[in-house]
């Protein structure tokens, strides 16, 4: 009786050791498809959205040196073509590329954190609230890594305005080149110049990103299917309408991080941002937005189809 008892109660921790290492190992795989899948959607946004991108960063930083987004956008493919408006396009991968990857993962695992706290059985049947919550923490994640990248890719974008303004800069760095020379001569934390205010767009962005997003997957899914089969142009009307989310609560801060980082302020932030203030007044919080919504539809769009897409089709064969 008592050999019987004991081979019950071994079987039963058999039993739950498979069904956590079964758990375990799902979960690692989905961690892996995610990662991998926002990598590919980093990438389509990158190619796609990289020339606005330039425009904005240069009317963040030097709003006096241009009349407007036409002006900009001119201006620069006269002076230096085509390449002048895909400058920092290497560490622009890097940095969407790491960011998405690490984000993507990170929302499905604080989905899988948020689902288990709130009871939910399926990160499927959370909230709206309830993905925007897994977006602001998952972003956390992302922004270590986004930083040192986004610095990188500010200032070559910026480089030939750094150079009228401040002969001491030279217009033709390579990434590489630029990243050495930040860390002799500000060491390694001054690739985290602009952390704060990294954070300040990050966290609460994705709040609204990742909630937007769902909120409109829900609200474009016809009758009698899932938001799961809504098809590519639902899915880049959800991914633009996501973007135009993010951006329009945290623009101020974005235009921070990107005097932040390319002018090497050392000041605090929030004497900074007065700072901007007293002398610009209000509307400079905002310089550069018009291209960053006129972007963000397209590559946001791009980002989320190849996102779904590729994890539909990793899942299908994994």
């Amino acid at each position: 009786m008592m050999s019987g008892s004991v081979e019950i109660t071994q079987y039963d921790h058999k039993k739950v050791y498979n069904t956590i290492s079964n758990d375990a190992l799902q979960y690692t795989k989905a961690s892996i498809i995610d990662l991998v899948a926002g990598g590919v959607g980093a990438t389509v946004s990158v190619y796609i959205g990289q020339p606005l991108d330039t425009v904005k960063v240069k009317l963040q930083t030097f709003p006096s040196l241009y009349n407007g987004m036409t002006d900009c956008f001119m201006r620069t493919l006269r002076h230096d073509r085509l390449r002048g408006l895909y400058a920092g396009t290497c560490p622009a991968l890097a940095a969407n590329i790491a960011e998405n990857s690490i984000l993507f993962a990170a929302y499905g695992l604080c989905q899988k954190g948020v689902a288990t706290a709130s009871n939910v059985d399926n990160i499927e049947n959370l909230s709206t609230l309830q993905n925007g919550i897994s977006g602001f923490f998952a972003a956390f994640f992302s922004s270590l890594v986004l930083c040192p990248t986004e610095l990188v890719k500010c200032r070559l974008q910026a480089m030939n305005e750094l150079y009228i303004t401040n002969k001491a800069y030279t217009k033709n760095f390579s990434p590489w080149k630029l990243t050495g020379n930040i860390i002799r001569d500000e060491g390694v934390f001054g690739l985290y110049r602009g952390f704060q205010s990294t954070l300040l767009r990050e966290m609460p962005g994705y709040f609204f990103f990742f909630g937007g997003y769902e909120i409109s997957r829900i609200l474009l899914t016809p009758k009698g299917k899932t938001k799961d089969e809504i098809g590519p142009l639902r899915t880049v009307a959800s991914g633009g309408i996501a973007g135009i989310c993010f951006w329009i609560s945290v623009f101020p801060f974005d235009v921070i991080k990107s005097r932040v980082q390319v002018q090497n302020t050392k000041d605090n932030i929030v004497r900074f941002i007065l700072r901007i203030y007293k002398s610009e007044g209000f509307y400079a919080f905002y310089n550069g937005l018009t291209p960053t919504l006129i972007r963000t539809v397209p590559a946001t769009g791009g980002l989320f189809l190849a996102y779904e897409w590729t994890k539909k089709w990793l899942h299908s064969y994994l």
